[in-house]
């Protein structure tokens, strides 16, 4: 019998040509869907005919309430090793087994500085200046070399991150709860006292945390006074780990210099959102990950993840710790 397959979110229409679907000729129905669908009864009549889901990330959640719409499904492959939104013990529940795949760090820790380059440069007002026929140099930049750059979270892309800041003659600051000096120091870094401490000594704070009870809400109001008013913070991590509103006044009221954003309490973000306009805001639509070899990678192997389940064999299962 073959087996119907669904890969969601395919926004750039390009996971066909991202990998050799041909080992599953015969054996699987694929078939692509490029809209996001956030109804979950929509989706679930779309795709509820589907054994097999191949999911892009946290586009599209995957909670207890979905799951129970999908009856046929047994195979939800996400693209990564991690994806907080699949209920991982709801899909153990229903006999769905899950499983991931590689994921590079380098693209995100690369877009992380094309943001703090973005911001330090004003790039978008001189960009838009210059297509629109404006003003003929309209800012002036940040110095980078001797500043300061914070990072929040020294893990494998922090790490490189930190590590690119010695090229353009930065000093770096690094925090997060378990960092010693010892590991700091292998990234280029000098250990901050406090998380108060770096953000008060940092002229650029980079955020590369883990989403988790402990990192959710970890930048609010208090956090956001304590830095700079000429500061930089960046995000490519995840929106939760900054608290909504009180950014949102720090980047109206004046309490930081400027936002660079890649990841939003609501993705796609909603065409009124405030963030689209504020003038001190760099925001890209959530680009970190989103790179040929990356995707090469994501689709490679999730062809990989469905030949092996066919065959009874699964390989990178993800299972609740």
């Amino acid at each position: 019998m073959t087996l119907r397959c669904a890969v969601l979110d395919d926004y750039q229409g390009v996971a066909l040509s991202m990998a050799d679907w041909s080992p599953l000729e015969g054996r699987v129905d694929v078939r692509v869907l490029r809209r996001r669908i956030a109804d979950p009864d929509e989706l679930a009549a779309e795709i509820g005919d589907c054994e097999v889901v191949v999911a892009m990330r946290e586009r599209t959640p995957f909670g207890a309430g979905l799951l129970r719409r999908l009856p046929r499904l047994r195979l939800l492959v996400t693209t990564g090793r991690r994806n907080a939104s699949i209920d991982l013990e709801a899909a153990e529940a229903a006999g769905v087994t899950v499983c991931g795949t590689s994921s590079a760090v380098h693209p995100t820790a690369e877009l992380t500085w094309a943001l703090i380059l973005g911001l330090a440069r004003h790039l978008p007002t001189e960009v838009r200046s210059f297509r629109e026929g404006g003003p003929w140099q309209s800012t002036v930049g940040a110095d980078l070399d001797g500043r300061t750059l914070g990072v929040l979270g020294l893990g494998r892309i922090g790490g490189r991150v930190a590590r690119v800041a010695s090229a353009f003659g930065m000093d770096v600051l690094a925090w997060s709860e378990n960092l010693t000096g010892e590991r700091a120091a292998e990234a280029g870094a000098r250990l901050a006292g406090s998380k108060e401490e770096l953000l008060g000594g940092s002229d650029i704070v980079s955020v590369h945390l883990q989403l988790s009870e402990r990192t959710r809400g970890l930048l609010g109001e208090e956090e956001l006074r304590a830095m700079r008013p000429h500061a930089y913070l960046v995000n490519t991590s995840r929106s939760a780990i900054i608290d909504r509103a009180a950014l949102l006044r720090a980047l109206q009221e004046g309490w930081i210099a400027g936002a660079g954003l890649d990841v939003f309490d609501t993705e796609p973000v909603p065409s009124d959102d405030p963030l689209r306009t504020l003038p001190n805001v760099l925001a890209t639509p959530h680009l970190g990950y989103v790179t040929e070899g990356n995707y090469r990678t994501f689709y490679g192997e999730a062809v990989e993840d469905i030949t092996a389940f066919l065959d009874g064999e699964p390989v990178r299962l993800l299972t609740k710790a």
